[in-house]
């Protein structure tokens, strides 16, 4: 392999991680803006998740899923 030539094997890598790095933060946000929270919660993640990508989606799902509001 010649320098700055990309393999098959890095560009399926570029390609899982791209999908990876754009379709968490999507579906964090529509979980988001789908739920209710307590105070300004709900604005507070959805900056978390803009600002931080994938590390907010993930602390998002970690953390953020326990504090919405229980649907009656």
């Amino acid at each position: 392999m010649f320098l700055g030539m990309v393999g098959p094997w890095q560009v399926m890598l570029i390609l899982i991680f791209g999908i990876f790095g754009i379709l968490l933060p999507i579906i964090a946000l529509i979980d988001i803006l789908r739920n209710e929270f307590t105070g300004s919660n709900k604005l507070i993640w959805v900056l978390v998740v803009l600002f931080f990508n994938i590390f907010g989606a993930l602390l998002y799902f970690i953390f953020g899923r326990s504090q919405k509001i229980p649907r009656a």
